[in-house]
């Protein structure tokens, strides 16, 4: 991948020369490249830069393309009147190709971040090298001339891809206080890119957390999320464990670092939970509520003098009761929230083969069953990660799965819904006004149907429901 540079001697002085190292325009997108030539039509250089070129270089499909020129910003309106202002104080504009959105943005240098987020002032350069200067990391700060493929690579970034490093651009000290978001990103894309953190970079992070501390919640969720995208996100969070970042963001998950589990578990509180996240092979916010679902049990850890254990009783219900502010404020919507908590809540469950179809009735109706399969993803990847001994759990998961698929397939009544009476027949036939009455009747009636499908005919509910009522 890495050809070495070269040393010249120029005037007396040695400089580095980076090798004639060109990258085939062919992967480049056609409406990409037909922006960049319609910029050099109106006498604008054009450079194609950032984690597009990162990707190119890795062999892995570019998803955001992003372009630097030294056009300033209204001359970029005129060139592309239709496009998005999306940060035209900044210089950045969004053109809406046939294909693809791109983002161009004239070449800058950044001025003081006094709000850990966004430079106070830009000033607009016209070298390329000086705007590549204000970026995050080596192998972000690589850029593709569009005429000839030409790589303009004055850090060395394509270098550290080789040796699968992430290292910051310049002093990380001050390229992490500039952005508080940056170390983050280090963590993520330590993950996604499966990149090792250069010790320099990685030293710079604890000391900047001040910086960090200013970061949006909503901003520190949608990097979760990415980081969930990766083949092993706990990658990212070890990161974010041993520098600090979590402390500032989820103290609560580091509790359980170095905590001790039961023989049945290979691994720490910690590590057992990043085992989890990772083989949780499914949407990233399931990969969340993989993360979360032990969070109980630092705070429930208890020494058994009979067992001679450790026993962490309860654990799932404190856990719910911890995830829940830990979703809120992190900006969850209401939904994910509530799919993250009732994921934490409901993890821990064995199933036994005396467990009777009303039992089995009776635990999809206490999970919902919309929850089912996300349970199903969650409690194999939770066996797995206990890390010795789990052949038997799975073997009890499998057989939970097609007692379940049984019991639906017969038709069970899960809600009141699915009875066949409704508030409006009890109203009617019962000679009841509205009220709460009503609906404690209908709960009973599904209690009943849970044990017994057979009840669940009109007649034989209408006659239990006189029966309930007078007991009430």
């Amino acid at each position: 991948m890495h050809e070495p540079r070269r040393w010249l001697r120029r005037r007396g002085k040695p400089r580095w020369v980076e090798p004639d190292v060109r990258i085939d325009l062919g992967r480049v997108p056609r409406d990409v490249l037909d922006l960049c030539e319609r910029l050099r039509g109106k006498g604008k250089r054009a450079w194609i830069v950032g984690g597009c070129v990162r990707d190119l270089l890795s062999g892995r499909d570019a998803a955001d393309w992003d372009v630097a020129t030294d056009a300033r910003p209204p001359e970029l309106l005129k060139v592309f009147p239709r496009a998005i202002p999306t940060g035209i104080e900044h210089g950045t504009i969004t053109v809406l190709g046939k294909d693809h959105h791109v983002e161009v943005t004239t070449l800058r240098g950044d001025g003081a971040y006094t709000d850990g987020r966004r430079p106070d002032s830009v000033q607009f350069v016209d070298d390329i090298t000086a705007d590549l200067a204000r970026r995050d990391f080596t192998v972000n700060a690589i850029a593709v001339d569009p005429e000839d493929g030409k790589i303009i690579d004055p850090f060395d970034g394509r270098g550290d891809l080789g040796r699968g490093l992430l290292r910051a651009v310049g002093d990380p000290l001050l390229r992490f206080s500039e952005d508080g978001l940056r170390v983050l990103r280090a963590a993520r894309f330590v993950a996604t890119l499966e990149l090792a953190l250069d010790p320099a970079t990685e030293a710079a992070i604890r000391p900047t957390l001040d910086t960090y501390r200013k970061v949006a919640a909503e901003r520190v969720r949608d990097e979760w999320i990415k980081a969930m995208k990766a083949r092993t996100p706990s990658r990212a969070f070890d990161v974010m464990q041993r520098t600090g970042i979590l402390e500032v963001t989820c103290p609560e998950l580091v509790e359980g670092a170095g905590m001790e589990q039961n023989k049945w578990h290979a691994y720490d509180v910690w590590r057992h939970g990043m085992e989890c996240m990772d083989a949780c092979q499914a949407d990233p916010v399931l990969r969340i509520a993989a993360l979360l679902h032990d969070v109980g049990k630092p705070r429930t850890r208890a020494w058994s003098d009979k067992t001679q254990d450790w026993t962490f009783y309860d654990h799932d219900r404190v856990g719910a009761e911890i995830a829940e502010p830990i979703a809120a404020r992190l900006r969850f919507s209401n939904e994910d929230r509530a799919r993250i908590v009732a994921l934490v809540r409901f993890h821990l469950f064995h199933y036994e083969a005396s467990w009777t179809d009303a039992a089995v009735r009776r635990w999809i109706r206490r999970v919902g069953p919309d929850r089912l399969e996300d349970l199903y993803v969650l409690n194999a990847a939770d066996v797995r990660a206990k890390g010795r001994d789990f052949e038997a759990d799975l073997e009890s998961l499998a057989s939970l799965k097609a007692h379940v698929a049984r019991v639906l397939a017969e038709g069970a009544a899960l809600s009141t819904r699915d009875l066949k009476v409704n508030g409006r027949d009890l109203m009617t036939e019962l000679g009841i006004a509205p009220g709460r009455i009503i609906g404690e009747i209908l709960d009973a009636l599904l209690d009943a149907v849970t044990n017994d499908p057979a009840v669940n005919e009109r007649e034989a509910l209408l006659t239990l429901a006189r029966e309930i009522l007078k007991g009430a």
